[in-house]
């Protein structure tokens, strides 16, 4: 069970955006409601969590999904602990909430968030073993290169031609950096928890 939790945690997110994309083609989703607004959040806080489960199109949808699945199998096949799948959970609204610190960003939805920060995840898990260090090489300059290429930090939203829609660059650079962080925070938690888990019992003197 120690290394389901991060397989789980994308299958949630997928299913997740599957449900609500069913939902929204049946007309029982009113998208607005579900979508973040810069502006609205703060009276509609779950559009945190629902912004980037929403999906207007299915091959967005299905593209996300793919993506998020193969980090998925890659996430079990490096024994992701559950320390990850939970930094995962926590990028998940947090990503979005980060993209406040660019006003051109007024909304936002999609996977696409989430799948940045699990690739920063597991490229810094990666990086950690030996025998998989060259992995984590790959995965993390590869990711640098298209956060580089896009930058969200500069272009916050762009258009782009192979969707045939505004993307927030923005998001896929917040997501990344907030896995990343989240990642790395809960790691020296766990290193500073393990001394005192494995100390052994104090001697009793009578």
């Amino acid at each position: 069970m120690h290394h389901r939790a991060w397989p789980l945690t994308c299958a949630l997110l997928i299913a997740a955006s599957v449900a609500l994309w069913l939902a929204g083609i049946s007309g029982h989703v009113v998208p607005q409601h579900w979508l973040w607004h810069a502006d609205f959040w703060p009276r509609q806080p779950w559009t945190l969590w629902t912004g980037p489960l929403l999906h207007f199109l299915g091959a967005h949808l299905a593209g996300n999904a793919l993506a998020l699945a193969a980090l998925a199998v890659l996430g079990a096949a490096l024994h992701a602990p559950r320390a990850d799948a939970l930094a995962l959970l926590l990028a998940w609204p947090l990503g979005t909430l980060a993209l406040l610190a660019w006003p051109a960003v007024g909304g936002y939805y999609g996977l696409s968030g989430p799948v940045h920060a699990a690739a920063a995840i597991l490229a810094l898990r990666a990086l950690q073993a030996p025998a998989t260090r060259w992995l984590g090489l790959l995965l993390a300059g590869g990711l640098l290169i298209k956060l580089a290429l896009e930058r969200g930090w500069a272009v916050p939203v762009g258009f782009d031609s192979g969707w045939g829609f505004n993307v927030v660059f923005a998001a896929h650079l917040s997501s990344a950096a907030v896995g990343a962080a989240l990642a790395l925070a809960l790691q020296v938690v766990g290193l500073l928890a393990s001394p005192r888990r494995h100390a052994p019992p104090a001697s009793r003197r009578f």
